[in-house]
């Protein structure tokens, strides 16, 4: 399955089944090295909310599982951000920009292989976001992300998405190989890519985008 240049397709979260959240974007390239998307600014967004609006962050994951939710309408209010979805890898690798648009850090998402869809009059992939980050400064000095809520949810096996912590850690380790040897993606490749003008963001997701997970 490949995705046309320009199309707009649906990057999904999922915990457990349940969309935790949706980002439109374009692609803008299907190839070899995985599939490369767009979010612009503005784009239209879901977030999984619990019943009094708040976003998982903001709350201890004991609080959050307890918590009912559901989905929150919303756009993407940061620069715009290029996402790498590689083949068969369990991370992702995203290009962070500044308000003047210019590269600012990579960003590599550790989470399931993307799973792809394609319903005809709209498409997507689904990944499991299993939340232990890596930020990449343009010099290619690294850190951990978001290690602390990692470790908090770990705790609660029964609840979290994420089973297999030394699987999840080893694939990060990994990554940290490529970054430090300076290989693609972490080359330079895209850093200096903009988008064609008439990539304006979607009004809106259009119908379909809740469709059953792959996960």
């Amino acid at each position: 399955m490949t995705f046309e240049t320009g199309r707009v397709i649906m990057h999904r979260n999922v915990r457990h089944g349940r969309i935790g959240w949706v980002r439109a974007g374009r692609v803008v390239s299907d190839d070899e090295h995985g599939l490369l998307i767009w979010i612009a600014r503005h784009s239209p967004v879901v977030n999984q909310v619990s019943g009094d609006g708040r976003g998982m962050r903001t709350m201890p994951f004991r609080e959050w599982i307890t918590a009912g939710t559901s989905l929150k309408h919303g756009t993407w209010n940061g620069p715009g951000v290029l996402k790498l979805v590689r083949p068969d890898v369990a991370h992702s690798v995203w290009w962070f920009r500044d308000d003047e648009d210019r590269f600012a850090a990579w960003y590599v998402n550790l989470e399931e292989p993307a799973r792809r869809w394609d319903d005809g009059s709209v498409a997507g992939v689904d990944i499991v976001d299993q939340d232990l980050d890596i930020v990449i400064a343009p010099d290619r000095a690294w850190q951990w992300k978001d290690e602390g809520e990692f470790t908090e949810r770990l705790a609660f096996p029964e609840h979290y998405w994420v089973a297999d912590e030394a699987a999840v850690r080893a694939e990060g380790e990994r990554v940290v190989k490529e970054i430090e040897a300076g290989v693609f993606p972490f080359d330079g490749s895209w850093c200096d890519w903009q988008p064609p003008p008439a990539w304006t963001a979607p009004d809106e997701l259009p119908p379909g985008w809740d469709r059953p997970t792959l996960y």
